[in-house]
């Protein structure tokens, strides 16, 4: 494409959330525009070559191939699109509050080049009042145009799960809510072009906490079971016993699951933005925070287990233990580690005196916090304990069970053979 091409949108950010969106437009017939600021994944985007696992390059190469897709690092080439989407990172400080940071960058880049009649639409998870008080403010300073005049604004938060095959962005519902009504109708014309179901809300706000309640509805519900596991292990109970038959109750109740603690781009961190945002109204989030406590406890309980299971079934001391940790990535069968509780706990492991080593078939190496690790071949006959932090399918869970001395099964992958070995102790 030559400069001054027509963009049907442009999608700033080509991660997990960014490229996703960019192919679903593009395989309907929209001309997209990707812009990153790193130039690696430019020049790979216009190779036809994805960096995103739920992304095939297979799907992007015919793309942009047909011209349906280009890549950018240039921010003046979004000028030239109808619409532009904003998919950026929100992470947390050291401090545990939102840092804006990124996305305040790319409006005022954005601000610069913003002209008459475009939609702007922001996508990365926030707190409510976001788009109000931080991206408004920078975008019409910018760009000397007006909001629901000049150019439309709405929200419209990402809603992916790595991983996941049975809803896709096209089919995952679409929430979102300008700052006027002609600002939700321009961007909820946008994204029907591309995904099945709008949902329309009143405010951007609204659209802000749909998000931030869909997670911490998911840490809340896990914190429960967590304590609840907690809770089972001292009443000698087994706790996955317990919640298969809950399950079988065909209303009232949803399942959820135990582990080592939360990982991921949204659940470990979502609640931060909410409980942060309500301190400026005087209120204090009490039941999110608390459910916060109880799953950033879990990866020293879970500690505990290994120590005890050495001690009881091994009699040998966690000092100089081999433990093979198996599973780092946050959730199975993905390479994604943000977030990973199985850092925290090899970080625990070896702080206590282990010596530990790491299998995932996904992840064949890491390095986290100046720690740096690579993946060992599945040879669980080796170690004096293997510990199941994350389920992938592609593990024998019953060579495991066979050939592994002891074994602490975190995420009940061994199921009943596990629970019949006397080896096999179970979170």
């Amino acid at each position: 494409m030559s400069e001054g091409t027509h963009y049907d949108v442009a999608v700033v950010g080509a991660g997990y959330v960014g490229l996703p969106l960019a192919v679903t437009f593009g395989e309907s017939d929209c001309r997209v525009l990707l812009v990153d600021v790193v130039q690696r994944v430019v020049d790979g985007v216009n190779r036809g070559e994805s960096h995103i696992e739920d992304v095939e390059s297979t799907r992007l190469a015919p793309l942009v191939g047909d011209g349906l897709i280009r890549a950018t690092s240039d921010y003046a080439e979004m000028r030239d699109a109808d619409a532009i989407l904003i998919a950026l990172p929100t992470p947390l400080s050291r401090q545990r509050e939102p840092d804006l940071s990124i996305v305040e960058k790319a409006a005022r880049g954005i601000a610069g080049v913003l002209r008459e009649g475009q939609v702007v639409v922001l996508e990365s998870t926030t707190w409510p009042g976001t788009t109000r008080e931080v991206l408004q403010p920078i975008l019409e300073e910018g760009s000397g145009l007006k909001v629901g005049e000049g150019f439309h604004l709405a929200m419209s938060p990402e809603r992916v799960d790595p991983g996941r095959e049975d809803w896709t962005t096209k089919t995952t519902p679409k929430v979102l809510g300008g700052m006027t009504p002609a600002c939700t109708q321009a961007a909820a014309a946008v994204y029907r072009r591309a995904i099945d179901i709008v949902h329309e809300l009143s405010t951007p706000e609204a659209a802000e906490l749909t998000k931030l309640l869909e997670n911490i509805f998911r840490a809340v519900n896990i914190a429960l079971v967590n304590e609840l596991a907690v809770l089972c292990d001292r009443m000698d109970i087994d706790v996955w016993e317990v919640i298969n038959a809950a399950s079988t109750k065909p209303f009232g109740y949803m399942r959820f699951s135990p582990g080592p603690g939360l990982g991921g781009h949204c659940i470990p961190i979502d609640p931060f933005y909410l409980t942060w945002k309500a301190r400026e109204f005087g209120f204090y989030t009490e039941f999110i925070e608390l459910a916060g406590k109880v799953n950033e406890e879990m990866p020293y309980f879970c500690r505990s287990l290994v120590s005890q299971a050495l001690n009881h079934h091994a009699q040998k001391a966690m000092k100089g233990a081999k433990i093979l940790v198996l599973g780092v990535a946050y959730k199975p069968d993905i390479s994604d580690m943000r977030e990973s509780p199985a850092i925290k706990l090899i970080a625990l492991l070896e702080r206590a005196g282990a010596h530990v080593s790491y299998h995932d078939p996904h992840v064949p190496s890491f390095s986290e916090n100046g720690h740096t690790m690579e993946s060992v071949p599945f040879e669980p006959g080796a170690y004096d304990c293997v510990v199941v932090v994350t389920d992938h399918s592609a593990i024998d869970y019953e060579q495991l069970v066979d050939d592994a001395s002891l074994v602490v099964d975190l995420r009940n992958a061994t199921r009943d053979k596990g629970t019949a070995a006397e080896h096999v102790f179970k979170l």
